[in-house]
């Protein structure tokens, strides 16, 4: 075990209440005071206790020893809603069927830190805080029960919610005793277990909200329904630089079934990273039903001024991808002297990719429900950063943050489309003007068309080699619009004694956010295919030529800010070669190689693919993966298993163009996501065990797998592939210029 001090302040991180029930409810800020010193929910073994207590932010123990855990964090189908509480239930000690959970409302007061789905961060921030919060819970009950027998609270022991003396015979449940805890002082530090006596931390745990889902219960935003509430839609300009001027009003709303239309205007100035948007005036439509607000815009006649420059978005196929030296330098590294290695060089290589713009596309439709008074709201639904919605509705609607309300639902994907808050402020600015409750739905239309995409990138790779086929020059230098897709010092910075990378942006009028490993999955792809072709050039095995340049940065690295551990990168390289049974041959089977570090989390991925009427199948997919302890086998599985789907899917097929300021595609008709027979056959995920606390998990399985794709196309087509998406039926062809034809 070691000591955990519980807060800094201990009135401002803990509280106890009384529970008029005799339930015990431990408030805590979930990321307070965090550093050490140096599924069905209701279970037929426990009754349901007569009242619970809907407190943010808190455990809560009924005197049948039912708990309920909130869950924090907004659930995007990472299983946080599961793996969170697990963390509280194992420090707490308690049987895990009976623990209720639930999520958490926002409230900073409770939680003390931004509560947000991205990154990959929640359990990796949430890990000393949600153990402290369990343990000091379990400290609290031991005192109770001490007192209540007149013992030493090192005479118990405790083990799934029953206390116990260990030289006698008592016992007595947390329910029993929950009702004596209420007025035990809240402890100033706390043990914590030993991992290696964990026992439902590591353990395969189902999905708490599974039966609910499978079942079709109301969870989802688009679910939500409140009596009197209408619906509405919305119709953004048709192109990126375009502005709705007016629109025939007076005919959509004589419409059947149409109670009003307008347009609404969400821009108050400054705003936030996540309220950005490249349209804030929108034609409202609200009605009684989806279907008639359709037809209504069907019926729209809109007249749209041009307000900026349309060929402006255009610069994905012209300076971007044809002039990289326009972008402005965001961060270089430069080790050594590069020039002068290259001039050395016996052979040097160089090579460019790129990728387009991508769309979201999450599986639930953009949705929200508002109810604005004139002091007060509620807003509810599906959102990554439900504190940037809170403060952005407050900057519009002149209303006090302390009388927003923002609940979440369960998401229906994410993916960082949902990080972005437009849709809230925009469901929020049309309840207003109407004055009433109102529920906003996207088609897929609109959110296609919408933006918020995946950034286009460019990036170029170059190498140098000795004559005895030694690394001896390495440069990287990418553009993206926002932000490049180069980092400058992660692998293989750090390897090689000439080494330069430099990351530049390019602005563009179209709006753009985060899409899962933001970047990584960019710079991966093209970085491991690099790596593989210049294995080749050199005569070595990609993997060993990766093991070899990180023995360089075990025993003497190149510069100080490397921002990767070199054992733990060889390591999972190690493990996947060892699992996948790399270097033995496959008759018509083809193999390709990736690993690449991001969100604190290192994976390696081999994958085997062969070719059916000249069209790859992904027959198995390796995975090796050091994320520190995994809190929950089944759903860390499941989201190493996801990523590879999509990074696949996304590499092979998926892009956004742009003719004249707009998207040429608008659903899926056009626009590719990977189908079922087009997934992997099979995927084996293997964890390292080291003991060391959590990492993200969300993000990194998604970016070797465009780099293991690429390489296995390579040995399976004989030709590499630089540009995105791959599709080898569909083949994009490139001018002499590197232009998108």
């Amino acid at each position: 075990m070691r000591l955990i001090k519980t807060q800094h302040n201990r009135r401002s991180f803990l509280k106890i209440t009384s529970a008029a029930s005799g339930g015990m409810l431990i408030g805590f800020s979930w990321f307070t005071g965090c550093k050490p010193d140096s599924s069905d929910p209701v279970k037929e073994m426990v009754a349901v206790p007569n009242e619970w207590f809907d407190i943010n932010g808190y455990i809560k123990i009924g005197d049948t020893g039912m708990v309920t855990i909130y869950s924090p964090n907004p659930e995007i189908g990472q299983n946080v809603m599961t793996s969170m509480p697990m963390i509280v239930a194992e420090e707490l000690d308690v049987n895990w069927d009976h623990v209720v959970v639930e999520q958490g409302p926002l409230d900073e007061n409770e939680f003390k830190n931004p509560q947000f789905a991205g990154g990959s961060l929640s359990i990796k921030l949430g890990w000393d805080a949600l153990r402290m919060a369990g343990a000091t819970g379990r400290r609290m009950l031991l005192e109770a029960a001490a007192k209540e027998w007149e013992v030493k609270v090192e005479d118990l022991s405790v083990s799934e919610g029953i206390i116990s003396e260990k030289n006698g015979t008592r016992t007595i449940s947390y329910g029993d005793i929950a009702s004596k805890a209420v007025a035990i002082e809240v402890p100033d530090e706390v043990e914590l277990k030993d991992p290696k006596d964990f026992k439902l931390i590591g353990t395969s745990q189902k999905n708490v909200e599974g039966s609910k889902i499978v079942t079709g219960k109301p969870l989802f935003g688009i679910d939500f329904k409140r009596e009197g509430m209408l619906l509405a839609m919305i119709e953004h300009p048709p192109a990126f630089g375009m502005t709705v001027k007016d629109f025939n009003e007076a005919e959509i709303k004589a419409m059947d079934g149409i109670k009003d239309a307008f347009i609404i205007d969400t821009n108050y100035g400054e705003v936030g990273r996540f309220e950005k948007t490249a349209f804030h005036k929108l034609i409202a439509i609200v009605g009684d039903s989806t279907w008639q607000l359709m037809q209504a815009k069907k019926a729209l006649k809109a007249n749209w001024e041009t307000k900026g420059d349309l060929e402006n978005s255009e610069m994905h196929a012209q300076q971007l991808v044809r002039d990289i030296e326009k972008g402005e330098v965001q961060e270089t590294r430069k080790d050594g002297d590069t020039d002068a290695a290259f001039a050395k060089a016996v052979k040097v290589i160089e090579r460019t990719y790129t990728a387009p713009f991508q769309a979201h596309n999450t599986m639930e439709p953009m949705n929200f429900f508002a109810d604005v008074k004139a002091d007060k709201a509620e807003l509810i639904g599906p959102v990554q950063t439900p504190k940037a919605l809170r403060e952005g509705a407050s900057k519009m609607l002149g209303i006090s943050e302390d009388n927003i309300i923002v609940d979440m639902t369960r998401m229906g994907g994410g993916f960082g489309r949902r990080l972005y808050v437009h849709f809230g402020l925009e469901a929020a600015a049309i309840s207003k003007k109407v004055g009433k409750p109102i529920k906003l739905i996207y088609s897929r239309e609109d959110d296609m068309t919408y933006g918020i995409y995946r950034p286009a990138y460019r990036s170029t790779y170059k190498a140098g080699i000795n004559k005895n086929n030694n690394i001896i020059a390495y440069s990287a230098k990418g553009v993206g619009f926002r932000e490049g897709a180069i980092w400058p010092n992660r692998f293989p910075a750090g390897t090689i004694d000439n080494y330069e990378a430099t990351k530049l942006k390019s602005e563009t009028n179209v709006s753009m956010g985060a899409w899962r490993a933001p970047r990584s999955h960019f710079a991966a792809g093209a970085e491991q295919s690099f790596l593989d072709e210049l294995a080749e050039l050199t005569g070595k095995d990609p993997i060993d030529l990766q093991l070899e340049l990180f023995e360089r940065a075990k025993k003497k690295p190149v510069g100080e800010e490397n921002d990767y551990e070199a054992d733990r990168y060889a390591g999972v390289i190690k493990m996947v070669k060892e699992k996948a049974n790399w270097g033995v041959e496959k008759t018509g089977v083809f193999r390709g190689f990736a690993a690449y570090y991001c969100h604190s989390t290192y994976v390696a991925q081999i994958i085997d693919l062969v070719m059916k009427d000249d069209e790859p199948v992904v027959k198995k997919v390796w995975c090796a993966v050091d994320c520190g302890i995994v809190v929950n086998k089944d759903a860390a599985k499941n989201i190493i298993e996801g990523g590879v789907v999509d990074g696949i899917g996304h590499a092979m097929y998926s892009e956004i163009q742009f003719k004249d300021g707009a998207s040429n595609h608008n659903n899926f008709n056009s626009y590719q996501l990977i189908r079922h027979h087009q997934a992997p056959k099979e995927i084996e995920v293997h964890f390292v065990e080291n003991g060391i606390k959590p990492t993200g998990l969300g993000e990194p399985g998604l970016p070797p797998a465009v780099g293991a794709l690429a390489n296995a196309l390579y040995k399976a087509t004989g030709k590499r592939y630089y540009h995105q998406p791959f599709d080898t039926k569909e083949q994009k062809q490139y001018n002499a210029e590197g232009l998108l034809g």
